[in-house]
This record gives structure tokens, C-alpha cells and sequence, in this order.
């Protein structure tokens, strides 16, 4: 981010075409960037959700199998997301949040979460991709006044 935010200053400067486009190619390339990841996680949203279930699940039934032992993943995940145990808490009650009133069901919960915390990055990223448009408009348009003023010269 450096690099990029030093050619556009010194393209700025220096009035120079080159400096700019090339601050102009870095800009497309992270705007690409950009819509890429977007793309991608939109559509990987299930993918992900089912993945941390499935993690989820299989903390939840080691802990089944040997209560003994103790599963500090299973309490993490309890913690994180304020859950405790799927369809009932009773067989997990000693892993679930002191502070959580209730049973809340861990697979919805964990969907619940992850889609929206999903969808706030995905506006935090529509709005760095439009100041990222905004950026490649302005260095076009002074490129062409640096080009235009030169022609007048």
C-alpha cells in the first residue's frame, strides 16, 4: 500500500503520466483484487458456514465420547459465539457460558454469525472498492490534464 499511495503522490508532484499510470494499474489490479475476494466469498458462504458446523460437531461429540477428558475446543466455540450444544444443552452444560440465560442451539447460532458478520466485511469491501474507483478516476483525470497542458506548451 506504500508503493501504490508513493506513485500516486509523486506521479501528483511530478506531473508525470508514467508515474500515474502506473499508480493507475496498481489501483485496477487491488480493485480486481477486490471484486475477486467479493466473488468469492459470496459464493463460499455455505461452504464456510458447514465447515465451522462441521468443526463444531465433531468437538461436540468428542466431548460425548469422553467428558473425562474435557474439550477446550468445545468451550471456546461455546464462549465465541454464546451457544450452548445443539438440539438441548443438558449433556454439555458444563462447557456453556456462565453468563448465557437460556439454550441457544450452536449450528443456527454459528450460521447466524458467520452471515453476518460475512455480509458487514462485504460492505466494509464495497465501500473500499468504490474509494478505489474514486482513486483510478482522479489519476486518469489528471493524467489527461497533465497531457492536455503539455499540448498547449
Amino acid at each position: 500500500m506504500m508503493a501504490v499511495g508513493f506513485f500516486g503522490c509523486c506521479g501528483a508532484m511530478r506531473e508525470s503520466q508514467c508515474v500515474l499510470g502506473s499508480f493507475f494499474t496498481c489501483l485496477l489490479v487491488i480493485f480486481a483484487a477486490e471484486v475477486t475476494t467479493g466473488v468469492f466469498a459470496f459464493i463460499g458462504k455455505e461452504v464456510a458456514v458447514r465447515h465451522v458446523q462441521t468443526m463444531y460437531e465433531e468437538a461436540y461429540n468428542d466431548y460425548l465420547r469422553d467428558r473425562e477428558k474435557g474439550n477446550g475446543t468445545l468451550i471456546t466455540f461455546h464462549s465465541t459465539f454464546q451457544c450452548c450444544g445443539k438440539e438441548s444443552s443438558e449433556q454439555v452444560q458444563l462447557t456453556c457460558p456462565k453468563e448465557l440465560l437460556g439454550h441457544k442451539n450452536c449450528i443456527e447460532e454459528i450460521e447466524t454469525i458467520i452471515s453476518v458478520k460475512l455480509q458487514l466485511i462485504g460492505i466494509v469491501g464495497i465501500g473500499i472498492a468504490g474509494l478505489t474507483i474514486f482513486g483510478m478516476i482522479f489519476s486518469m483525470v489528471l493524467c489527461c490534464a497533465i497531457r492536455n497542458s503539455r499540448d498547449v506548451i
